[in-house]
């Protein structure tokens, strides 16, 4: 009989955040500064878009996994205390150069952005354990990703010599391998039969619904905070590329939907799921998009694959390589970041007009993929064997996916 509590975290949990946050106070009071060189018009443009950015990330992503009937108020508050560690860690770790060369780690609003889209790829990889792990294990598996996705950059740019931001436009594919083979490593018995608490109600789908109205809104904004400042076309491609994606995408999910259903009916997690896809593969293609018809087509195609995959590429993960995918990641952020990763490489070999510099991108971005999977694929390796440690107190599979686990419920507490 399984226990009636689950462990505590005690003797684990305060500790570890007091440690990292007393060790990031202490690395920021050495090592860091406010950036003095700002714009004041360029500053009063950002930091809408920076705000927007924010919007996403703890009200998107947090209400987006909260579909579960019992494990709503663990899918929001870990969100927020999962994205505030790892932005504080990116700073850091994305600033590592500035520091070799100047001693000082200037921090900015442009910089704050690239630490927060750091942790987009968090937030996408917690999505394929959510419930099966407690706050501890989704800490350490935080910092050891933002580590992993700052040094993907780190290779893409020493040995392809790519652009700083190339490797954030692949955090959907990073993210979406780094959590498959996490939770494959972490995969329990239960998974095959189905856990008793893994399931949705009419409340919960709403708050999960909410959040992915959140994304779809300021997505735009996710795609082209990173554009360049003094070529504002850039921007309004990105921009408009990302909705017309996103509308388009809205529009052929609701009918992959119900032509994937018995009953002719639209279902609503997979609807949710996949309303954003365009908005996925348009980002990692976006610099190369010239018209809205590509867009367009890119949101249409990114639909079919992400809502045919949702409907069956988890059973089918989860019975033939015991690969339990909560969120269904891979096909809400996988499928669609590999479609943008194609699109970008075929739009940019029909923009070239030599035969040999069409040859040679085309080697350059089958390398840019292959780095990013086997850097995402060896540090997710190296997180599951950390994670899978009884040190850390994992719930046992009757306490996954429910709140009282790890949070005080005052009206639902027994007294005696």
């Amino acid at each position: 009989m399984a226990p009636k509590y689950a462990p505590s975290l005690r003797s684990r949990l305060p500790p570890l955040l007091l440690f990292l946050q007393t060790t990031f106070i202490l690395l920021y009071y050495f090592s860091t500064e406010l950036d003095r060189n700002v714009d004041g018009l360029v500053f009063n443009n950002f930091y809408p878009v920076f705000q927007d950015l924010n919007v996403m990330i703890f009200m998107g992503f947090g209400f987006l996994g909260s579909f579960l009937v019992r494990y709503g108020f663990s899918a929001s508050g870990f969100n927020f205390l999962i994205a505030v560690i790892a932005t504080q860690w990116a700073l850091l770790l994305n600033g590592m150069e500035s520091w070799y060369y100047s001693g000082k780690i200037r921090i900015g609003l442009r910089s704050l952005a690239v630490a927060e889209m750091c942790t987009a790829s968090v937030l996408i990889s917690i999505g394929a354990v959510q419930g099966k792990t407690n706050h501890v294990q989704l800490i350490l598996m935080a910092l050891l990703e933002v580590f992993g996705l700052v040094l993907n950059e780190w290779l893409l740019q020493t040995l392809l010599s790519t652009r700083p931001t190339h490797g954030i436009m692949v955090l959907h594919i990073f993210g979406t391998f780094f959590g498959l083979v996490l939770t494959w490593i972490l995969c329990r018995q239960e998974s095959d039969q189905g856990f008793e608490k893994e399931k949705l109600d009419h409340k919960s789908g709403l708050f999960s619904m909410l959040g992915t109205v959140f994304l779809w809104i300021f997505w735009p904004s996710f795609n082209s905070i990173l554009a360049d400042d003094h070529f504002p076309e850039q921007k309004l491609r990105a921009v408009c590329s990302t909705y017309l994606a996103l509308a388009v995408s809205a529009v052929a999910s609701v009918a992959v939907s119900v032509l994937s259903s018995p009953k002719g009916k639209i279902h609503p997690a997979s609807f949710q799921s996949c309303l954003f896809a365009g908005g996925v593969a348009v980002g990692v293609c976006v610099s190369v998009i010239r018209y809205p018809w590509e867009a367009m087509t890119v949101g249409l195609a990114a639909a079919v694959v992400s809502t045919t995959g949702f409907r069956y590429l988890k059973r089918h993960m989860l019975f033939g390589f015991e690969c339990h995918d909560t969120r269904s990641i891979l096909s809400t952020h996988g499928l669609p970041g590999v479609l943008g990763w194609l699109t970008h490489l075929l739009l940019q070999m029909k923009q070239c007009d030599d035969h040999t510099m069409a040859v040679r991108f085309a080697v350059f971005h089958i390398s840019v993929l292959l780095i990013t999977i086997t850097v995402s694929l060896i540090m997710g390796i190296i997180t599951g064997a950390l994670l899978k440690w009884p040190t850390w107190r994992p719930p046992q599979d009757k306490k996954c996916f429910d709140d009282q686990a790890f949070w005080t419920f005052e009206h639902l507490a027994v007294r005696k």
